[in-house]
């Protein structure tokens, strides 16, 4: 087989970043400048390295933006406190806590605290019920939104391929499959986990396969179909004595031993991560207009 398609996020996302930057200048001459309020509980490195790179794109773009960094100890009435200042500030169009809070802190409740018109990471359930009803009032989620822009982008064909995801959160798999399966992609999707029963043959059946489960290079070869597109959406890090971090970033999917199978495949790093800051972006763009009424 010849060699695959390389998908480079970081391509697709400079372009959607500069729709944005356009999007965000056409505002401001409207007299609006979109907000985004990011809020961080406790110190966890990969998190802070989040946070920055998402304050930095926003100051790129001339949006307004808020950094809130609270002590690992904030309470959970506290935080829900920042999220009620939040919902009220009329210059902030969109908030996103970073995921994971620390382990004393219901997620879920800080979710649904939010007011679900500046929930950008579109994780509210009003969000989630508008993303079932295909209804584009609401957000999705960045990173599946992020790769359906990236299928879109690069002509792959989703109307009647087979697709199969692998992982069910409700971050990544689950909207996942919702984007697929909706009326403007026609996919016929299998949602698989690591309960399934034969995973690696089920992978084999998909024309697209998209790896979210969280494990190393869980992947390989002799799962995927000759010719099949494969999205790979985990990063994890895994120790490499060889690196001066001491570690390298790697996919969910052993990228050097699947390849040669693919028609397309997205790299670890720079595949998937740079498309969902950019779709975060492109979430509180759509926010700032739906607040303040301008079309």
């Amino acid at each position: 087989m010849s060699s695959p398609q390389i998908l480079d996020g970081k391509l697709v996302a400079a372009a959607v970043l500069d729709e944005c930057r356009a999007e965000t200048a056409a505002l401001q001459a409207l007299g609006v400048t979109p907000g985004l309020a990011v809020v961080l509980v406790g110190d966890d490195p990969a998190s802070k390295v989040y946070v920055g790179s998402k304050v930095r794109t926003c100051a790129e773009l001339g949006f307004h933006s808020r950094k809130i960094e609270l002590p690992a100890e904030t309470t959970q009435e506290q935080l829900l406190e920042v999220v009620r200042d939040l919902n009220a500030d009329p210059a902030i169009h969109g908030i996103l806590v970073q995921s994971p809070p620390p382990k004393h802190i219901d997620e879920e409740a800080i979710v649904r605290a939010l007011d679900p018109c500046k929930d950008v990471d579109g994780f509210h359930p009003e969000n989630v019920a508008k993303l079932v009803l295909e209804d584009p009032t609401g957000f999705v989620p960045c990173t599946p939104a992020g790769c359906m822009k990236l299928l879109e982008t690069s002509g792959i064909e989703t109307s009647g391929a087979e697709a199969v995801v692998i992982g069910r959160s409700m971050i990544v798999g689950k909207p996942m499959a919702m984007l697929l399966v909706a009326k403007n992609s026609n996919a016929t999707v299998t949602i698989a986990h690591s309960r399934s029963k034969d995973l690696p043959a089920i992978c084999r059946r998909a024309d697209i396969l998209i790896a979210a489960v969280g494990r190393p290079e869980m992947v390989k070869a002799d799962w995927v179909k000759p010719g099949a597109v494969v999205i790979d959406v985990g990063i994890n890090r895994v120790t490499d004595e060889s690196k001066k971090s001491g570690y390298r970033l790697t996919g969910d999917v052993a990228f050097e031993e699947v390849a040669p199978n693919c028609s397309a495949i997205t790299p670890v790093p720079g595949g998937v991560g740079p498309m969902t800051i950019a779709m975060l972006m492109k979430n509180t763009l759509q926010a700032a207009r739906q607040l303040s009424g301008v079309k």
